[in-house]
């Protein structure tokens, strides 16, 4: 990123606020412009990042944008889009949707055609810069553009590129919903610990830890997660008799009936029929 790339956000709420912390603390010398009808949430902003600009008028934000992040509710984003045609039909600038379920060419339609769009698909360990984000861009986007697209979503975390739109809902599904299923484990094994006679202090700082420690091991070895599964699964032990009643209980097939809703539940939000069987 250049240091004249100006960049606006529309809407201020938390997915809009993980990427911008992300790119102050990555030194990024970028104009940032925030626009949201909240004053109150304008505040938030302005106390947090005190050299961005802010504004309540979505045209004056995008005047002279680079580039545009639309951060609003996917319920609001035709109406959002809609009002900002005839601004960025003047500066044709890259269009980036964090939003789900709304596709580049309803954003395209939207907007006037004939702009750069890219889908992003982040989740919320974006807002602690742990971030998985998936990305597709149109053919309007140049090679310069989908660098600047990476850079910023990287500054919050992992970018992975996708070549067809569709695999955003399966994006969506493993890593988009994705922390809420790890913390329902958790949630599991917390309530589980608190029976043993933990106080909920205890067993939150037993699950939390080792939640912590299983994740950061897998990213720091090359081995699968079926490989380190098995290192600590002594035959005849007692992480051998847990595995044991997990899989009969199901688990795997219980974590890809999960999945396959969540991506279908997402085709339908896109305005599509479910397309994807379980097994």
């Amino acid at each position: 990123m250049t240091t004249n790339t100006k960049i606006t956000f529309i809407g201020a709420g938390n997915m809009a606020s993980s990427i911008i912390a992300g790119l102050v603390e990555s030194d990024s010398a970028v104009e940032i412009t925030v626009s949201d009808p909240n004053e109150s949430q304008l505040d938030v902003v302005r106390a947090q990042f005190p050299n961005c600009h802010t504004t309540t008028d979505n045209h004056q934000a995008v005047s002279t944008a680079d580039v545009i992040v639309l951060a609003v509710k996917p319920q609001v984003m035709q109406v959002v889009c809609e009002g900002l045609e005839p601004s960025v039909q003047k500066t044709k600038p890259m269009i980036i949707s964090v939003a789900a379920g709304v596709s580049e060419s309803s954003l395209s339609r939207w907007l006037g055609g004939e702009l750069p769009v890219v889908r992003c698909m982040p989740n919320t360990p974006a807002l602690v810069g742990a971030g998985m984000s998936g990305l597709y861009a149109n053919s309007r986007v140049s090679a310069e553009q989908k660098n600047l697209a990476e850079s910023m979503l990287r500054a919050v975390g992992v970018v992975m590129w996708l070549d067809n739109e569709d695999m955003l809902h399966a994006v969506t599904a493993v890593s988009g919903s994705g922390p809420a299923y790890f913390f329902l484990v958790m949630e599991a094994m917390q309530q589980s610990a608190e029976s043993f006679g933990f106080t909920p202090e205890q067993a939150r700082l037993l699950v939390q830890q080792t939640a912590f420690g299983a994740a950061k091991l897998a990213m720091e070895s090359v081995d699968s997660a079926a490989v380190l599964r098995a290192k600590v699964t002594s035959k005849g032990g007692t992480t051998e008799a847990a595995i044991n009643d997990l899989q009969a209980s199901g688990l795997e097939g219980i974590f890809d009936s999960a999945l396959k809703a969540a991506a279908n539940r997402s085709i339908v939000l896109s305005g599509g029929q479910p397309a994807i069987e379980k097994s």
